[in-house]
């Protein structure tokens, strides 16, 4: 796995997360599953940086429970994207009467649905990962990071939530244009 980048699967293709979320032990019949971390261990992250009335948009939500989360917790409208179809439907019956939230089939590659600068932040909770593993990488991550800048308002927050090192993410992100000053927290 050098390089930041995998090749098992194509985790760009929603091909891919179509079959896993349909199987059984993988997110069909209310299993649900966060990558990385819950609510309650990015709570104190989120809170300190995102005022609840700010506009969010969750990359790659698949059938984690990190939206609904946030709005039982305060946040007043979080927008959900991911590849998969399957799981998008599965996620707007599950949510039907929030409506804090909201939920697209989209790629996160082009997201010209958007307007510019519509969002205050955009949460990534492993996509970028994700693009780094597809047949597409790292073009795809830069295409991504790209509607990430475009989406963003002036002084808005792209929140990477990663596996990748920081010596992997940082020259993308300034690749792409998304930070002008960029922190990060090993």
């Amino acid at each position: 796995m050098g390089g930041g980048e995998c090749r098992s699967n194509d985790y760009g293709a929603a091909a891919y997360w179509d079959a896993r979320y349909s199987s059984p032990s993988s997110g069909a019949g209310g299993a649900f599953f966060d990558w990385y971390q819950k609510y309650p261990a990015l709570r104190p992250l989120l809170r300190s940086r995102l005022p609840t009335s700010s506009r969010i948009l969750m990359l790659g939500c698949g059938n984690s429970l990190l939206s609904e989360s946030m709005v039982k917790d305060g946040y007043e409208e979080v927008v959900n994207v991911d590849i998969s179809s399957v799981v998008i439907e599965q996620m707007r019956e599950k949510h039907m009467e929030i409506p804090q939230l909201t939920y697209f089939q989209m790629d996160v590659r082009d997201m010209s649905f958007f307007g510019d600068e519509t969002f205050d932040c955009v949460l990534d909770k492993g996509t970028l990962d994700a693009m780094m593993c597809g047949d597409d990488a790292p073009r795809g991550a830069s295409k991504m990071l790209a509607e990430v800048t475009r989406l963003l308002r002036p002084g808005g927050i792209y929140m990477l939530i990663t596996y990748g090192a920081p010596k992997e993410r940082v020259p993308l992100l300034y690749q792409a244009g998304c930070c002008r000053k960029l922190n990060y927290t090993l």
